[in-house]
């Protein structure tokens, strides 16, 4: 904090925001350090020990809750633990010191200092958000103050339940109803909270022939309320959504109200919407929030405040119930639960407050109205403009069909083709929705999964902006990276299905079916030892697949290759994921196809290479014996003898013939060397076998990368215009050499089988006068004209 303390006269005031200030320092510089000093953290931080004796001073705890902090950082980045904290948050983390402080005081001075900031923050709340006359609970939990709320509206319809209890509760059991689309797990928490069983709970569906599909369906409660009532249950709440957790959808709350009237319930409004109530225009449903019996807000993450409490604002004249509920209390330090709210909003003001607000909605009309001009991008909150939340997905309509990725399917369709269609969708939104996390940080995206439109992308900058600062410019930045992964999306979808069919068509290739990936597809190499039948584990083809996956990754092209377990299976396949460009999926098909054979008879080749080599060691140990004991018979057994045999031949000295063996691998058999001493060249021996190659593999041109596919209209052309090319580069060289060049070839017995060899010529004189040149005998070739 860069306030001055020079005015206050408290010395421990004074301290306590010192300090607050040092240590907020000391953390927050830890984030911009660099990696190097993480190798210089002694072990002994993160491992308890005994006290010391002495004790330790505040840097040294400061820096072992630095330690604890960050001691994970390559676990998690920095960024997505510790949000930047303002000043303002500065404010609200000293309100929590500062209720400490001031719960030591007396009594009298404490009672009507919590007083005053319990009443001034329900106050200033009341006001912001348009609920006349109500009284405020501060608690940690959003979801305790439902949970209170009940609890009070069980005391105020059961009279006798403070003394009679569960038996009360059993004669005529209440019920609570929750929209389908409320938050995930409320009704449970509510249930164990309360000591209720799951029968209390009643799901009412949401609008599913007309309105929104998140909407409360007003006539099927009614008639929900009825049936309760006509089996002997007492209608006790209803929970309304003003902005649902999931696409920020309002209920008609003023028609939920009237309902409510007419039974004697309670009407309890939650979301992210009440937060536009501090706004000068609001709509008509979120303002019919301001006359329900409750409502629960969370200012924390709409004003970007860290550490303060969630306010459930409600109407009662009963303090005695409501201090039986639990919703007010005489110990100080629940009232003190306030005193960091208290301290943010004085310090942002009504204007501030407002400003935050307005900006994170205009933050989503912003990218409502951008996304509305982006082709295959559907949003799903169209008909609500105010609404801070804005949920999108991608989908595309191929020539002469149906929409490919659809929420809902048609009549007639098949229902595991729906579910592989809806996985399918499901994957590409979810591939969508990271790729624009990891582009553009500061947007807060959320990736979620709607039972009935599938996998979304949500940006609701209410939650999000305030803490990451998200800007106008961060709205542009992801409407732009939303448009430049849209061609990848589409060219991916539109050749899924013809490398489907090119896998089928191909020999040695099994289709894999996995919609849950977002690539092209997936496939698997069938090898002569794979048991179709079996799904066990397979260690030769998870040899073969870990070379073809290295060689296809050597390749450098633009697709992603990788290797992993099949859907459902334990067998070892190829994942081909996401196409930038229109790819040639019939070379790429045969690329795999050729490439998975050809390590298929490599392997096969060192395997029987063994067996080979250890029958060549046989027989050549064979021959060796013979060549001794040849030997042997050759130079008698006197010249065996050390001494005798070095004096016989040093009279008769012994010539011997100069014979050895050379194991050929390719051929598997010994052979002589006797070339190789008497010409002095090794001979090449049997020519390996050719590497096989597919028959529709394209030669590419210089800089083109791999499954690259070249203009349709021109393949022929371009094929023939560079052979005739590549034929006049060789006349131009051929030409450049001159006649030297051309007389040396002539001679050369390489050039000229027939021709006999220099020595074969010097035997037979074919060379008569020595004086003459070798190029006397070749007329001149006149240059070219184009060379001169």
């Amino acid at each position: 904090m860069d306030v001055s303390l020079e005015k206050v006269a408290d010395p421990t005031l004074i301290e306590m925001g010192k300090n607050l200030k040092e240590a907020m320092k000391m953390l927050e510089d830890s984030q911009r350090r660099t990696e190097e000093e993480n190798g210089k953290k002694l072990m002994s931080g993160d491992i308890p020990g005994p006290l010391q004796g002495s004790g330790q001073d505040m840097v040294s705890i400061l820096q072992l809750v630095q330690n604890l902090m960050h001691g994970d950082e390559d676990e998690e980045p920095q960024s997505a633990r510790i949000q930047s904290i303002g000043e303002q948050g500065h404010i609200a983390l000293l309100g929590h010191s500062l209720g400490a402080y001031i719960s030591t005081l007396d009594k009298e001075k404490l009672r009507k200092l919590t007083t005053r900031i319990l009443s001034d923050t329900t106050l200033w709340l009341c006001r912001i958000f348009r609920y006349e006359n109500g009284c405020a609970y501060f608690h940690e939990e959003e979801r305790e103050g439902l949970a209170k709320i009940c609890r009070l509206a069980i005391h105020s319809r059961y009279e006798d339940f403070v003394v009679d209890g569960f038996n009360v509760l059993y004669n005529k059991k209440p019920v609570v109803y929750l929209s389908a689309a409320a938050r995930p797990g409320l009704g449970q928490y509510l249930c164990n909270q309360l000591g209720l069983p799951f029968p209390c709970l009643s799901r009412v569906p949401c609008n599913t022939m007309f309105g929104s599909q998140h909407q409360m369906d007003v006539a099927l409660l009614e008639k929900l309320i009825k049936d309760d009532i006509e089996r002997g249950k007492l209608p006790l709440l209803l929970v309304a959504n003003a902005g649902t957790a999931a696409v920020g959808h309002t209920d008609k709350i003023g028609h939920l109200r009237e309902l409510c009237e007419q039974y004697g319930m309670w009407l309890h409004v939650e979301g992210v919407n009440l937060a536009t109530l501090a706004l000068g225009y609001v709509s008509s449903s979120v303002l019919a929030a301001t006359k329900c019996d409750s409502m629960t807000l969370t200012p924390g993450p709409w004003l970007g405040l860290p550490a303060v409490p969630a306010v459930t604002l409600y109407k009662h004249d009963d303090p005695a119930l409501t201090l039986v509920a639990g919703l007010t209390s005489n110990k100080p330090a629940d009232k003190l639960r306030a005193l960091p709210l208290w301290l943010s909003l004085q310090y942002l003001g009504l204007d501030g407050i407002v400003e935050r607000i307005k900006h994170a909605c205009q933050l989503s009309q912003r990218l409502q109205e951008s996304l509305k001009k982006v082709n295959h991008i559907k949003i799903l909150v169209e008909d609500e403009l105010s609404s801070p939340v804005v949920v999108f997905r991608f989908f595309q309509e191929l020539p002469g069909s149906e929409p490919v990725l659809k929420a809902v399917p048609a009549p007639n369709t098949a229902p595991s083709v729906v579910g592989r269609e809806r996985r399918s969708c499901d994957a590409l939104n979810r591939w969508l929705g990271e790729q624009l996390k990891r582009l553009v940080p500061a947007g807060g995206l959320t990736v979620m999964d709607l039972e009935v439109e599938g996998v979304c992308v949500r940006f609701s900058p209410l939650a999000t902006a305030a803490g990451l600062g998200t800007r106008g410019e961060d709205v542009d930045q992801l409407v732009a990276c939303i448009q430049s992964q849209l061609p990848v999306l589409t060219c991916t979808l539109q050749l899924r299905e013809e490398f489907k069919q090119e896998v089928t068509e191909t020999a040695g290739l099994l289709y894999v079916d996995d919609p849950n990936w977002p690539g092209i597809g997936v496939v698997r190499y069938e090898h002569a030892n794979d048991d179709k039948s079996s799904l066990k584990s397979d260690p030769e083809g998870e040899k073969i697949h870990a070379g073809l996956l290295k060689k296809l990754n050597e390749l450098e092209s633009d697709l992603t290759f990788k290797m992993g377990p099949e859907y459902k299976s334990m067998k070892s396949c190829i994942y081909i994921g996401m196409a930038s460009d229109d790819v040639d999926i019939s070379q790429l098909v045969e690329t795999i196809a050729v490439t998975a054979r050809e390590i298929e008879e490599n392997s096969r080749l060192l395997e029987n290479m063994t067996e080979v080599v250890r029958k060549g060691i046989q027989e050549a140990q064979v021959q060796l014996q013979k060549a001794s004991e040849e030997r042997l018979r050759e130079e008698g057994v006197l010249r065996q003898i050390p001494v005798v045999g070095s004096v016989l031949n040093w009279f008769s000295p012994v010539q011997p013939s100069q014979k050895g063996r050379t194991f050929n691998l390719t051929a598997g058999s010994l052979e002589s060397t006797e070339h190789t001493y008497v010409y002095k060249i090794q001979g090449t021996g049997v020519t390996p076998p050719q590497t096989p190659s597919g028959s529709r593999t394209k030669q590419r041109l210089p800089g083109q990368k791999p499954f690259k596919r070249s203009l349709r209209g021109s393949d022929a052309l371009s094929e023939t215009s560079s052979v005739s090319h590549i034929e006049d580069l060789e006349k131009m060289e051929h030409l450049s050499e001159g006649p030297e060049q051309e007389a040396l070839e002539a001679n050369s017995p390489e050039q000229h089988p027939g021709a006999p060899t220099p020595q074969e010529a010097e035997q037979t004189g074919s060379f008569q006068n020595r004086n003459q040149r070798p190029e006397d005998d070749h007329p001149q070739v006149e240059e070219p004209e184009s060379l001169r």
